[in-house]
């Protein structure tokens, strides 16, 4: 995380004995060198290239994450009045609630139906209409106790995101440019556990005599050195959640999301999902089915018990509080499932029979395999609802770290400017046993991640074309 260039002598203050060796192992002139001393400058090359021109990306993705942490708050102030209402003696029938909404609506077809979960939370009535961008819902939303329609407004996704959050959602993941746009997330986000860890080694490897220093950040005027302090320390303490953001962040990527899966896919990790064909039909259900608004299979045809009937039986099985009820399609059943992400989860689904209400399927989330378990724990702690609240400030902080990691690191840039990285030649000083092994991995995870890959290899051509020019001029 530091975007340095010790190469050239810092003459932006007096040395100190802070940084003076105590138990660190000698280098040249003073015995034999140590393997992060063969190491230390093909890091610190590589972290000042990828600091300095991938750096412009994370600060795009830090700054909307944080946005996007805060919207959640945001949303709640801003559609106050299509969410809450005042507290009633008793709640309608649910079928009263969903014919109230496809009255206000009656071109929208019902996929989906999100009961009122609390006292004062209103009933959210999910339906494909033609007005409404495809790959969205229009969510109406109707007062549980009098079926009053407070309102009217586009839904997305499974955590159904409202119009400010989802438009801060798709800046975050493509600045609203589409697949085009995505690729910038990807790159930020296969980047990011490299100069995190590059930083945290080159933090850690650095001499100094007092250890507080390494955890606490120094105090004194202004300067390169203090402004290491805090660059380093900070970063210490963020590269795990750092690390994390990272890693959930690739997992629904474009590329390496595609190679993640098929990993998880062959470790016996996929995510299961209940089964809710019927019988003599094929197919089966998808446990995000119904949050979407593009292209909706046809309503089922025949006996239906209604949605009451449904809910009953499902809470028979042990489905409660937040729940989505997801209506019948031509050959399948009703889903219902649970949708409190919040620790401890409550991710159970059960699949319903429209003709009788019985139950045909049931899946729980503890019977989920290890791997999709720490999966969803991953991606919904990137996006805010695992831990509530908690997550939401955990996310804003990590965003806010992570912006100022970068404006400090260009400052130290600036303050040592014109800036050039270590000489060249860096990778001839690490022994061939090391270089070795270290060129598969590389090459593996560039293969796995493969915007990692093609822009390290760009960093290369552009490094060995910059040098070839060097060489030129110098013999000129």
């Amino acid at each position: 995380m530091t975007i340095d260039d010790p190469a050239r002598p810092d003459t932006t203050e007096a040395p100190t004995t802070t940084d003076a060796p105590t138990d660190a192992p000698t280098d040249a002139g003073g015995g034999r060198k140590g393997t992060w001393s063969a190491l230390r400058p093909l890091v610190l090359r590589l972290h000042f290239y990828a600091g300095v021109l991938i750096a412009p990306l994370l600060l795009i993705a830090a700054a909307s994450g944080l946005l996007y942490a805060l919207s959640f708050q945001a949303e709640k102030i801003v559609y106050a009045h299509e969410l809450e209402v005042p507290v009633g003696d008793k709640a309608l029938p649910l079928s009263q609630q969903v014919h109230a909404a496809t009255k206000v609506n009656p071109n929208g077809t019902v996929t989906a139906v999100w009961p009122s979960s609390e006292p004062g939370a209103t009933t959210r009535v999910l339906m494909a209409d033609p007005d409404v961008e495809e790959g969205k819902s229009l969510a109406v939303f109707v007062d549980p106790y009098t079926a009053e329609i407070r309102g009217q407004l586009p839904s997305y996704g499974g955590s159904g995101a409202l119009p400010l959050r989802t438009w801060i959602d798709e800046l975050h993941r493509d600045l609203h440019l589409g697949d085009l746009g995505r690729n910038y997330s990807e790159l930020a986000a296969s980047w990011l556990w490299v100069i995190a860890l590059g930083g945290l080694a080159l933090w850690i490897g650095r001499k100094r005599k007092n250890r507080r220093s390494l955890v606490i950040p120094e105090r004194g005027p202004k300067s390169r050195r203090r402004t290491l302090s805090w660059h380093g320390t900070v970063g210490l303490w963020a590269v795990t959640g750092l690390v994390l953001l990272s890693a959930t962040g690739l997992t629904w990527s474009r590329y390496a999301g595609e190679n993640i899966g098929a990993v998880q896919d062959q470790l016996g990790g996929a995510t299961p999902t209940v089964s809710a064909a019927l019988e003599g039909a094929a197919g089966g259900s998808s446990e995000h089915e119904g949050h979407g608004g593009g292209h909706q299979a046809p309503a089922a045809k025949g006996p239906d018990v209604g949605i009451d009937r449904i809910v009953e039986a499902a809470r028979a099985k042990g489905i409660e509080g937040k729940m989505s009820v997801v209506l019948p399609s031509e050959g399948k059943g009703y889903v219902v499932k649970e949708t409190d992400a919040q620790f401890p989860v409550h991710l159970d689904s059960v699949a319903v029979n429209p003709a009788d209400g019985t139950v045909m399927d049931e899946l729980r989330f503890a019977d989920y395999p290890v791997l999709a378990q720490l999966t969803r724990f991953g991606i919904d702690a990137h996006t805010g609802v695992f831990l509530g609240l908690f997550n939401q400030l955990a996310l804003a902080a990590l965003a806010l770290s992570l912006i100022l990691l970068i404006l400090w690191g260009y400052r130290m840039w600036w303050l040592r400017r014109p800036g050039r990285p270590v000489a060249r030649g860096a990778w001839r000083k690490v022994p061939v046993t090391m270089l070795l092994p270290l060129l598969a991995a590389t090459a593996l995870v560039g293969w796995f991640v493969p915007m990692l890959g093609i822009s390290l290899l760009a960093f290369l051509v552009v490094d060995l074309a910059l040098g070839l020019v060097a060489r030129a001029r110098s013999r000129a």
